[in-house]
């Protein structure tokens, strides 16, 4: 039997503020030392959806965060819209850095953003958060940092 995912802006919003604890203020994420890299997955809810449907608009944020966050792209983004099924079906996009790299999906069917960054230079994943949720118009989003070793 096939299991219908259901989402509805209250049980969204209960699961953020259930998992989305503050960044911790202690940590100077731009300084960290012993550590090979950091990866950060950026759920944003509620996105714009022009803007998330916009493979122009995406090439731009791309462009724009890699200078926020002083990554330098190695090559084109790559935009690509596709998924046969609805529930997936949207634009991704990738974007080599010399660092590693800065991937996402953007769901159509609930006009979310699933940004990731993972990089071995350092960057504040906060500045990230603050960012795509403007660029992309979220009205909440679900962060989880996650240092590698």
């Amino acid at each position: 039997m096939e299991k219908t995912l259901t989402r509805n802006a209250a049980h969204t919003a209960a699961v953020i503020e259930a998992n989305n604890p503050a960044f911790d203020k202690n940590v100077d994420y731009k300084n960290l030392t012993g550590i090979w890299g950091l990866a950060c997955s950026f759920d944003i809810y509620d996105c714009d959806p022009e803007t998330i449907r916009n493979a122009d608009k995406i090439k731009q944020f791309v462009k724009e965060l890699c200078d926020l966050i002083e990554m330098k792209r190695f090559g084109d983004t790559q935009v690509v819209n596709f998924g046969e099924d609805e529930r997936v079906a949207g634009f991704s996009m990738v974007q080599l850095i010399e660092t590693s790299l800065i991937s996402a999906h953007f769901a159509d069917l609930t006009n979310t953003t699933y940004l990731d960054v993972f990089s071995c230079k350092p960057y504040d994943p906060k500045v990230v958060e603050d960012f795509a949720m403007k660029f992309f118009g979220g009205k909440r989003c679900l962060s989880h940092v996650n240092m590698r070793y």
